[in-house]
């Protein structure tokens, strides 16, 4: 399958331009919601199938490539309200399905907690988990020192302090006080590739955490890429595209 180049284009919104892309024709509406930092190209394997039946929305955060800098906190409630903008400015209706990959997957979580009626299904592709934040404390010396240079360096830079990483625990505390999530399917990716860099506690952990999320519904299914890492999107993309029609597939039937 030949990598689709992705045409962008530039919206005006009440905090900034955004970058996005709409694909397709049909419904149900999918919304695709990157990772940290994450640009639309990395749904590049994806999107050209998943729009052979449906409309598909993917855009690029405020400080992601062509999209304006930030300019104040990037939580969780401002991410996925600016998000549900974007979404009305470009005339894209709910219900979605919410594909949300790593730290997206916080922002699908907090967006159909937040607007029940316009989340008709999710995918948490190699999804964060509220409680992975607690997975630092397994991380060894050197990873921790590393990550707080790191962290150190982007509050010397005037947009990077408004960067989305910085305020992962206030996404995860919004979550927190929505306990209602409504009941849609539910799909969980997970890559069944070890990471080498990874401690074997914090890999455990993490897993619980992805099985953690099937308890959001009634009616939800884990899928392992099995020679995948991270970016099953980019490393085995069928099984996206397939657990993706199938969720369709689910919606169509209730």
């Amino acid at each position: 399958m030949l990598p689709l180049k992705i045409d962008k284009y530039k919206m005006e919104t009440s905090r900034g331009k955004l970058q996005y892309n709409i694909s397709g024709n049909g419904k149900p509406n999918i919304v695709l919601i990157n990772g940290g930092s994450g640009p639309i190209e990395g749904w590049m394997k994806i999107i050209q199938k998943i729009s052979e039946s449906s409309s598909v929305f993917s855009y690029n955060r405020f400080g992601v490539t062509g999209s304006d800098k930030p300019k104040e906190p990037q939580d969780g409630l401002t991410i996925v309200r600016t998000l549900r903008e974007a979404l009305t400015i470009a005339g894209f209706e709910p219900p979605f399905i919410l594909v949300g990959h790593s730290l997206g997957g916080l922002y699908a979580n907090l967006y159909a907690r937040l607007y029940p009626n316009e989340a008709a299904g999710i995918v948490f592709l190699e999804s964060s988990h509220p409680r992975d934040l607690s997975l630092n404390e397994y991380q060894g010396r050197t990873v921790k020192a590393i990550n707080k240079v790191f962290t150190m360096f982007d509050s010397l830079s005037s947009h990077k302090q408004f960067n989305e990483v910085n305020f992962v625990k206030e996404t995860v505390n919004q979550i927190y006080q929505l306990d209602d999530f409504p009941e849609i399917p539910v799909y969980v990716i997970t890559g069944g590739q070890e990471n080498r860099m990874m401690p074997e506690e914090v890999r455990k952990k993490r897993l619980e955490n992805q099985l953690e999320l099937l308890s959001l519904s009634r009616n939800s299914k884990h899928i392992v890429a099995e020679n995948s890492g991270h970016f099953p999107q980019l490393s085995e993309p069928m099984v996206v595209i397939d657990t993706i029609r199938d969720c369709i597939k689910q919606i169509n039937n209730l």
